[in-house]
């Protein structure tokens, strides 16, 4: 028994115990090596004890050792020297494959601009697209010159894209324009199908659903435009057909619009800018011929807000997408853009893009906003048959210098104006429209000057000044961003103490300026 009370208890535990007690020091030792790891600390590397003085030929020893070190450091200099070499000739070649891409762009305008004035003077009649949402904005003086210029030829207006303007502000740009030219309203079909391709059987719509014809399904004033060009063709009392041209800025809606008159998709459409390329003529019926023309080149005399809206700047590279929102943002008003997107109020278009790009999921790595993609987002609202925004008609309004009381009668002759004046007001008892309060308030900035002969076309900047420039303002935009994020991850506890306020004239320059001593103590 008093060897028994003598004896050790043993050390030996279960399975399970082990396995508890082995697991706890793992996560020990983890969390020692994160903590350390964020305090900056590196693990004791050992010292190398060298060649002891005792060991046979030291000297060949440490000579060997010393070579192979720089054998190492002029193998790891010359893959430096590789990969610095290898980012230079991407580079030349990039600028090299941009050097083309101008070249093609000014091509493109030359080649636009020379289908254009071949569609003009072909045309017995021209259509000059408007979109509702700017129309003034939308009307090329040079354009209307070249038409009226030999005094034969008519100019009909059509205003697209009624639907995303409030009704009150349609009737007022029709009696406003509808004082020069004949204006019909218009709202193109969003689901128009290929009808040459064979389609699914249609459904079975029940006698007691209603149908809402103010979708996008539906189109507007097409049986209008087709009655009143048909009724002036027979007028014309020609053996061939009436030659209609469609002309306009891009993405006003003028392959839209044809496509509706055709009743079937007979020309490409897209949101993209110069989507038509080259004339296409399509046979509305055995009386008259439509013809789809490029759009118009806007020159770069104009003011910002048109050159970001009617021309080809940001495709061609001439222009980013950030400069063109700020552009636009600040012909809007900003409360309006809060509602429309349901963003919080915002100081500058980097931070609204900051906020659209949050809201809508557009994040890079690591969290970071992608504002290229919110900036092509917000422009392609503004181009594409989707946002809703308004421009006022001027009070003071004069015609231009080229349309004189002889002009009007002119271009109004011939025309059924009462029967133009009903299908509109049927048109617009038809339709539903955006309410004033819901569309944004746009200031226009007058008529586009566009660009109708080959040697107006201005030469293309150095695609290499361009791209520096581009860096330089992408590296600012970066800056921006992480200055933002940094802001927003402080601690939600911040201790603020008060600091002497200096009133002295240096630090009075602006209400909003900083003081990062009173965060960063």
């Amino acid at each position: 028994s008093f060897s028994s009370e003598l004896r050790k208890a043993s050390k030996r535990v279960s399975c399970s115990k082990r396995y508890k007690i082995q697991k706890k020091v793992r996560e020990h030792n983890r969390k020692l090596k994160k903590e350390a790891k964020k305090k900056g600390l590196k693990k004791h590397v050992k010292k190398d004890p060298g060649v002891p003085n005792s060991a046979p030929f030291k000297e060949e020893v440490l000579r060997e050792a010393e070579q192979r070190r720089l054998q190492k450091e002029r193998k790891r200099q010359a893959k430096k020297e590789e990969r610095a070499q290898k980012r230079k000739k991407e580079k030349e070649a990039a600028v090299k494959e941009a050097e083309p891409s101008a070249k093609k762009a000014r091509t493109v305008k030359l080649y636009s601009q020379s289908h254009l004035l071949q569609v003009i003077d072909a045309s017995d009649v021209v259509i000059e697209v408007l979109d509702a949402r700017d129309p003034l904005g939308c009307r090329c003086p040079q354009l209307e010159e070249a038409v009226l210029l030999g005094g034969k030829k008519k100019l009909l207006f059509v205003l697209t894209k009624i639907d995303l303007v409030p009704k009150e502000n349609v009737e007022k740009w029709i009696e406003c324009l509808q004082r020069e030219f004949p204006v019909v309203a218009f709202k193109a079909s969003t689901q128009m199908r290929d009808k040459t391709v064979k389609t699914k059987r249609k459904r079975v719509v029940p006698s007691n659903e209603v149908l809402d014809r103010s979708k996008g399904a539906a189109c507007f004033g097409s049986e209008c435009l087709a009655e009143l060009l048909s009724a002036y063709a027979a007028k014309t009392q020609s053996e061939a057909a009436l030659k209609v041209g469609v002309v306009g800025f891009p993405n006003v809606g003028k392959s839209s619009l044809i496509n509706n008159l055709k009743g079937m998709m007979a020309c490409h459409v897209g949101i993209a800018k110069g989507t038509t390329k080259t004339v296409q003529e399509v046979h509305m019926s055995k009386t008259v011929k439509l013809m789809d023309s490029p759009g118009v080149v806007a020159s770069p005399s104009n003011p910002a807000a048109s050159m970001a809206l009617r021309s080809l700047q940001v495709e061609e590279g001439q222009q980013t997408v950030l400069d063109a929102v700020n552009t636009l943002l600040k012909q809007c008003d900003k409360s309006q853009v809060m509602l429309q997107y349901t963003v919080p109020d915002f100081r500058s278009s980097l931070e609204f893009l900051t906020l659209l790009a949050k809201k809508r999921g557009f994040l890079q790595k690591g969290g970071v906003p992608n504002m290229e993609q919110a900036a092509n987002t917000f422009l392609t609202d503004w181009t594409g048959a989707k946002l809703s925004y308004h421009c006022k008609v001027p009070g003071n309004y004069s015609l231009p210098n080229y349309m004189t009381e002889e002009v009007v009668a002119e271009m109004q002759n011939g025309w059924d104006l009462a029967k133009v004046k009903a299908g509109n007001m049927e048109i617009l008892k038809g339709l539903k429209f955006p309410n004033l309060a819901s569309s944004i308030g746009f200031v226009s900035r007058g008529p586009t000057a566009g660009l109708l002969t080959v040697a107006a076309v201005p030469e293309e900047r150095p695609p290499a000044e361009r791209e520096a420039q581009r860096n330089s303002e992408n590296d600012m935009v970066m800056i921006m961003v992480m200055f933002c994020l940094f802001i927003a991850d402080k601690p939600s506890k911040v201790h603020f103490q008060p600091v002497p306020v200096d009133i002295s004239l240096s630090t009075v320059y602006t209400d909003d300026a900083y003081d990062f001593n009173t965060d960063f103590k």
